[in-house]
């Protein structure tokens, strides 16, 4: 497996193959305005519930917000109701959508509680039902992202790969951890691997712990996965599908140094300025502002002075005057956001 531009998916061509993930609390319309910049194969929208979608919730449609430059944009929908999973994604067609994808790997309790998001992993047969019932309704194309399983006596990554082709899917993406991992612990490639010896015709796309250029090398060469899903390393890097094009095609990466973080800090801050109310958006800078400048000296003194800030002046007063020149390039862990 290697990299493909442009990369097939169904009847749509998207730029390439190396896709960002719907992260919960975190792939919001300013996030994807910095994504789209860079023309990654696909980005999400955080996942919607079909309930939701049908009733026609405000917020919900909200969350869903786009501009024509995003495109090409996908929808994920959570929800295990046969009935109603056909009537949600015409509407998310309707609304312009590339990609239609069905949530099966959310692993929170007040998802899977009600049967959705990993839940459905218990009930595969389910998830072929409800997958049919979308590609009937929709013209575009649908996908299914999961879990390997719900914990490591169950695993049914193959299984509903085979059901998933069947039921008409395009591609399956595989987080390789189970529901009962949660986001701890390493992901498992084999779980992937198997997958894609399961599947014939229908696209494996390979998820967990792709970080940058040499994971996503690694994956594709232990998988044989048609694409990747990129989560966390999306995260203050939107420029991070360059990176791994570069990777790739065996070009030296670019140098993005601490001032092109802050930079790009500064206009996800304008992006959230003209997207959201000012309070909004002095809430949503105490998460995003970490994320950038996460490889800065100093980083622990900026996120518990963001953190406090009560006003868009102090946010912006605070990106602007980062001390770049004391700031050492340093590692430091980070684990917001979910991808589901």
């Amino acid at each position: 497996m290697s990299f493909q531009r442009p990369f097939q998916l169904g009847k749509k061509t998207l730029p390439c193959n190396v896709l960002y993930a719907p992260l919960a609390g975190c792939s919001d319309y300013p996030y994807r305005k910095m994504s789209a910049k860079y023309r990654p194969g696909l980005v999400y929208c955080e996942m919607v519930k079909m309930d939701a979608i049908v009733r026609h919730d405000q917020g919900t449609f909200h969350m869903l917000d786009f501009d024509a430059d995003m495109h090409p944009i996908g929808a994920q929908l959570c929800g295990s109701k046969p009935e109603i999973a056909g009537k949600a994604a015409k509407i998310l067609e309707e609304l312009g959508f590339d990609v239609i994808d069905l949530n099966c790997g959310c692993p929170v309790d007040k998802v899977t509680k009600d049967g959705s998001g990993s839940g459905m992993l218990k009930t595969p047969q389910l998830i072929g039902e409800v997958i049919a019932n979308i590609v009937a309704a929709v013209k575009i194309p649908v996908t299914v992202k999961i879990r390997a399983g719900w914990d490591e006596e169950n695993i049914v990554g193959p299984e509903i790969t085979r059901i998933a082709e069947k039921a008409g899917a395009q591609a399956i993406c595989v987080h390789g951890r189970t529901r009962r991992q949660a986001y701890k612990g390493p992901a498992n490639w084999d779980y992937i691997k198997a997958c894609k010896e399961a599947a014939k015709t229908i696209k494996v796309i390979g998820n967990g712990d792709v970080l940058d250029g040499p994971s996503a090398e690694k994956i594709m060469a232990y998988t044989g996965c048609d694409a990747v899903l990129v989560a966390r390393g999306t995260m203050g890097q939107p420029w991070v599908v360059e990176d791994i094009v570069r990777h790739l095609e065996g070009k030296a990466p670019l140098k993005r140094t601490l001032e092109d973080c802050r930079q790009a800090l500064y206009e996800h801050f304008l992006h959230t300025c003209d997207y959201q109310q000012e309070r909004r958006v002095v809430v949503d800078m105490r998460r995003v502002g970490c994320w950038y400048l996460k490889k800065a000296g100093g980083t622990r003194a900026f996120r518990e002075q963001i953190s406090r800030a009560e006003s868009l002046h102090v946010v912006k007063d605070l990106i602007q005057n980062f001390p770049l020149s004391e700031a050492a390039e340093i590692e430091e862990n980070f684990e917001d956001g979910e991808c589901c």
